[in-house]
């Protein structure tokens, strides 16, 4: 079964991307890295066919940005020899999301058009969960009455539990055609993970 990540973009990494024309377009590539101001996916445990969500807090509300689906993740000294003609432009497209020392590149297909108005509504803010093998499954700290008083908890890479990856998955496609967006290339999660309408499959080994 594939799983579900968020990813804290900062706010001036999303105000250069808005000024750099990147709103409306579809996320096709992303970066890690070994530090802190740009983690690792490889890292955080991520996958191909796992999904990564952009988050961003402005001013105690959190954002969805988008999501993105992982088809390749390959190391960054390797993106010329390895990436096609038409990938390797789409990661110049994309260079301002390069906000560090960058060690590896997520590839994808076009996910949902980049946005930064959509806000995560208070109730599903209160119930957001993440899960890890080892610690289980964690509600979002500093949440208060439907804000979110501290970020400190989002900073990184975590995987979000089922559910609450179904819920941001609706949330990011009724963001798209309703508010004038092209719909991403690939259907909702449901509550299991699972893309809406797939019949049942075997998982894969679980991973921490």
């Amino acid at each position: 079964m594939s799983n579900s990540y968020t990813t804290l973009w900062t706010n001036n990494l999303c105000r250069n991307l808005e000024r750099s024309g990147h709103a409306g377009r579809r996320l096709t590539m992303m970066f890690g890295g070994p530090h802190k101001s740009l983690p690792s996916f490889e890292r955080a445990g991520v996958r191909p066919g796992d999904r990564i969500f952009p988050i961003r807090v402005l001013r105690t509300r959190l954002y969805v940005l988008g999501v993105m689906e992982v088809s390749r993740v390959i190391p960054y000294e390797d993106a010329g020899s390895e990436l096609h003609d038409d990938d390797y432009t789409k990661l110049l497209d994309w260079r301002p999301l390069k906000a560090g020392c960058v060690t590896e590149v997520l590839l994808g297909p076009p996910g949902s058009p980049l946005a930064f108005d959509q806000v995560v509504p208070a109730d599903l803010l209160e119930r957001l969960t993440f899960t890890s093998a080892r610690r289980g499954d964690r509600t979002l700290k500093y949440v208060e009455d439907g804000i979110l008083t501290r970020s400190t908890s989002l900073h990184g890479i975590y995987r979000l539990a089922a559910h609450s990856a179904a819920e941001l998955s609706q949330l990011v496609m009724m963001g798209g055609p309703s508010a004038g967006r092209p719909a991403p290339s690939f259907r909702p999660l449901e509550s299991d993970g699972k893309p809406s309408g797939m019949s049942a499959i075997k998982p894969e080994a679980a991973r921490s």
